[in-house]
């Protein structure tokens, strides 16, 4: 067993890790809502941009599980480090190639070809990434630790989010619109290189966990992984699917969404609404820590399917709150929505891993995890707004509410023990 020292060098390491993909993924979802559309696609009516831009925030989560299966296959086959390595490394680098691309009016359609190929490249990165920061975390927990240890990594979510939106706060304050539209909006893919490096030194410092040196004493790794999922799992793999939608159901519809929907729709200036979200998204942290001390106690999937409960709740209280257009009772909601979202998200890094022996255990937990994204995350946006301008606001809560009973059914349906 790791030393005291040792176990806090791995949580910074799966912490700074998916911070860092965090932070890449929320640059890039924050700038979609704010300034792609008239950036990067024709000019027209400005719902149509906004549409077509959160189109293209789309296109990472078809990517993932593309991600998913290259990085399982060989986080299963050669180790859990180097493989994060290389997820870092790929995500980083296509987030700072977005700081440099042309815009329409210099490219045509070239400018949303090259920004939707980097797209799918944060996305496959981004499909290695969690579920290896995931096993790295939990892998090494002491006994009765799995619930707090697989937290950790979740937390990387709002120190990501604060990190990121909390930039674009402050260019919004020290630039005019002219000058954040015009040039602006690069700052924050410039400076994920800086965080890149800091992830990239603090996880070449870590060892292999002990669960994958013991499937090496064991015999040889899988010849290929996925097939051995899908052959002898595949029950596991779906159900932990469907068991993760809840949570980017909820996170897409309180920030991506919210964003776009309170600048463009009710006017609300972008400084105040990032500034309410960088408060709400603490409650979030806060659901996640107690998440999973809650978990230690009893299970992840219990705390799961409470979760899921609240979710449901939350759909019926964000859409008000939203269209109330009061801020104090948009915040309410919104922070409502996301401490929810702190027990949806933060049992799964605990959870997810014990649904899959070690030998297949990256390429399951990466898949599910990232399967769980196309349908609860990937389209949301896009169909949230396509319902907004259809029915309204009553509608998106039904969309949120819906996708949390489907999680929670799966949940219920499932009576997989916890594997080492």
């Amino acid at each position: 067993m790791a030393g005291a020292a040792s176990h806090r060098r791995i949580l910074l390491a799966s912490l700074v890790g998916t911070s860092v993909e965090f932070y890449d993924f929320y640059i890039y979802a924050t700038a979609a809502s704010l300034v792609f559309g008239p950036l990067f696609f024709p000019a027209g009516d400005p719902s149509a941009q906004l549409l077509a831009a959160y189109a293209s925030l789309a296109v990472a989560f078809f990517a993932r599980p593309v991600g998913a299966w290259a990085f399982g296959h060989y986080g299963d086959r050669i180790g859990r480090k180097s493989t994060l390595v290389a997820s870092l490394l790929l995500m980083g680098g296509s987030t700072l190639a977005i700081a440099f691309l042309p815009t329409y009016a210099q490219a045509g359609y070239l400018a949303p070809a090259l920004l939707c190929a980097l797209r799918f490249g944060q996305g496959f990165g981004l499909g290695g990434e969690w579920g290896g920061a995931a096993l790295l975390a939990v892998e090494n927990a002491p006994p009765g630790k799995r619930g707090r240890y697989g937290m950790v990594p979740q937390l990387g979510a709002p120190v990501g989010f604060i990190a990121a939106n909390g930039l674009f706060l402050v260019l919004g304050l020290v630039m005019t619109p002219a000058q954040f539209l015009a040039w602006g909006w690069r700052i924050p893919f410039v400076l994920s290189i800086v965080l890149v490096g800091l992830g990239l030194w603090v996880r070449l410092k870590i060892t292999e966990t002990p669960a994958f040196a013991r499937v090496l004493e064991e015999g040889p790794p899988p010849q290929v992984p996925m097939g051995e999922l899908l052959r002898d799992h595949w029950r596991a793999a779906l159900g932990g699917t469907l068991g993760a939608v809840a949570c980017f159901a909820v996170y897409y519809l309180a920030t991506a969404f919210t964003l776009g929907y309170a600048v463009t729709r009710l006017g609300i200036d972008r400084e105040t609404v990032l500034a309410m979200q960088l408060g709400a998204i603490l409650f979030m942290a806060a659901g996640i820590v107690l998440s999973g001390i809650w978990a230690d106690r009893s299970s992840p999937q219990h705390v799961l399917k409470w979760g899921c409960v609240g979710a449901v709740v939350a759909g019926f209280v964000l859409a008000p709150g939203l269209g109330s257009g009061s801020l104090p009772l948009m915040f309410a909601s919104l922070a409502f929505a996301l401490f929810v979202m702190g027990f949806v998200y933060g049992p799964l890094g605990a959870w997810l891993p014990g649904l899959f022996p070690a030998r297949v255990r990256y390429t399951g937990v990466s898949l599910a995890f990232n399967m769980a994204g196309i349908i609860g995350g990937g389209l949301t946006p896009v169909a949230a707004e396509a319902l907004t301008r259809r029915g309204g606001l009553p509608l998106v809560g039904g969309y949120l509410a819906t996708m949390s009973l489907l999680s929670l059914a799966a949940l219920l349906a499932m009576r997989k023990p916890m594997r080492a």
